[in-house]
């Protein structure tokens, strides 16, 4: 793996991981101000909880979960069903592996294709968040790289593999 790809791909996950650990500290504390609303009413009072909170969850869990894919690429941390591969040849298992890899770069280079389809309907019917009102488009954007980065990922996999043979 080139080093500059690794660094890229490294990078990726941590921003994914930043965003997720926003993701729990926005519900820790909605969570706790209903919490403290609860005991605030014993007393006549009132506390409110994040308006649009809803809306900021569902649009950042929408990028950081598909950011994390290249990473998992990189580590070979996908789900793989060795039940009777483990028995193949080592050519077989080289065969089945390319084949894997091939099949997971088009996948992912095939939602990444229409998920822009999906960003640009979002961007021409002006679709936003009910509450807030942000704009749903750029939240489409992590994806798709995320999505064009798992395939770069797969696809140097099995150019390495190839070049190992």
């Amino acid at each position: 793996m080139p080093k500059k790809l690794d660094w890229i791909i490294s990078g990726w996950a941590l921003l994914a991981g930043i965003l997720t650990l926003l993701i729990v500290l926005v519900t820790t504390i909605n969570t706790a101000t209903f919490g403290a609303d609860k005991i605030a009413r014993l007393f006549d009072a009132n506390i409110a909880g994040l308006s649009g909170y809803e809306d900021f969850v569902r649009l950042a869990i929408s990028a950081a979960a598909l950011m994390f894919f290249p990473y998992c690429q990189r580590q070979k941390g996908h789900v793989a069903v060795d039940l009777f591969a483990e028995h193949f040849s080592t050519r077989t298992q080289y065969m089945l592996n390319s084949v894997i890899l091939i099949l997971t770069t088009l996948l992912a280079l095939f939602l990444a294709y229409w998920m822009t389809l999906g960003m640009i309907s979002a961007y021409e019917d002006f679709a936003s968040s009910p509450i807030l009102g942000w704009p749903n488009w750029p939240f489409y954007v992590p994806g798709i790289l995320s999505l064009i980065l798992w395939a770069v990922v797969a696809a140097t996999q099995l150019s390495e593999k190839g070049a190992k043979e």
